[in-house]
């Protein structure tokens, strides 16, 4: 049996197609992004402007093209941030019902936080102690406290890479004022996350995929082999390496971040505040180590859909 998930991002719509086996082990067979931006004009006015609406569309009819390619047995897709938070999102999601038969969940982000874990937890070798999981998106990031059993919190904060940039947009170079602004924001919307924090202590970050993924792919060009996350699923970083990173992408321009070796040109503008999210994070909170989990809500609906959840 062959499934797709189609995960309905802010910044990005991803297609994963898999090939699943009598022991509820999978094959990916196809895998695709799409950059639709459907936060750029609109998003903190609480709507998907026409052009990012459009693109939107064509991107859901691409994916969907090849999911019949791949002659998908079953289709999930599932929207989050944008379209759930958008007062046109309905009317997107009954365009792509009309357009291709699909039916589109719009989930909320506990829902969200949830599917995330599912995913990471698929990828990570997890332990009973207990990580915080971060998953930056375009227009939410989840912050998720778990073990390799149990969720003991989870919130999704409003704070999107996408949706940052549209509040405060920031000077190319970014500004050390600037950068402080967004932290202040961080400082203030994460009280929850700190609360938490105490009640759960945690041993480490592990960061789901996206902006992670980017951060990953900079270091292993910068300091190591490309090769070394061929078919891997997880990566440890190296926090001084991690630094050196971060102080080069906040000295940058949008120019000079093209021509960075790892990143792709969707990531160029969000990096600079994903960046400035994960690094806020690591000094609150002193954490000691970091890893990339390279699955995501994606795998997380594959994982429900072997368990007989979906």
């Amino acid at each position: 049996m062959k499934i797709a998930v189609i995960d309905l991002g802010t910044n990005t719509f991803n297609l994963l197609i898999v090939e699943v086996n009598s022991d509820k082990t999978y094959l990916p067979i196809f895998q695709a992004k799409i950059s639709v931006k459907l936060a750029e004009g609109g998003m903190n006015k609480g709507f998907i402007a026409d052009v990012a609406f459009d693109r939107g569309i064509e991107a859901f009819k691409t994916h969907f093209a090849s999911t019949q390619k791949y002659t998908a047995d079953k289709i999930y897709a599932f929207a989050t941030s944008a379209i759930r938070g958008a007062s046109n999102g309905a009317e997107f999601v009954e365009k792509v019902k009309a357009l291709t038969g699909i039916d589109i969940q719009v989930i909320s982000g506990d829902r969200e936080a949830e599917l995330i874990y599912y995913g990471v937890r698929s990828a990570v070798k997890m332990s009973e102690q207990a990580s915080l999981i971060i998953d930056i998106g375009g227009g939410s990031t989840e912050f998720i406290i778990a073990n390799k059993s149990q969720i003991f919190w989870k919130q999704s904060f409003l704070l999107g890479a996408a949706r940052l940039l549209e509040m405060f947009p920031p000077s190319d170079p970014i500004k050390l004022s600037e950068i402080n602004i967004f932290v202040d924001h961080l400082f203030t919307e994460l009280q929850p996350l700190f609360e938490a924090i105490k009640e759960y202590p945690i041993t480490e970050l592990i960061g789901s995929s996206g902006s992670f993924d980017s951060l990953a792919e900079m270091i292993v060009h910068r300091f190591y082999s490309t090769q070394m996350l061929d078919d891997t699923t997880e990566f440890t970083f190296d926090l001084g390496e991690c630094a050196t990173i971060y102080e080069e992408i906040l000295k940058s321009t949008n120019l000079e971040r093209l021509e960075m070796k790892g990143l792709v040109a969707m990531r160029v503008d969000m990096i600079v505040v994903s960046s400035i999210i994960v690094h806020f994070v690591i000094r609150s909170l002193e954490i000691e180590q970091m890893r990339l989990s390279t699955y995501s809500l994606k795998e997380g609906v594959i994982y429900e859909v072997l368990e007989g959840k979906l």
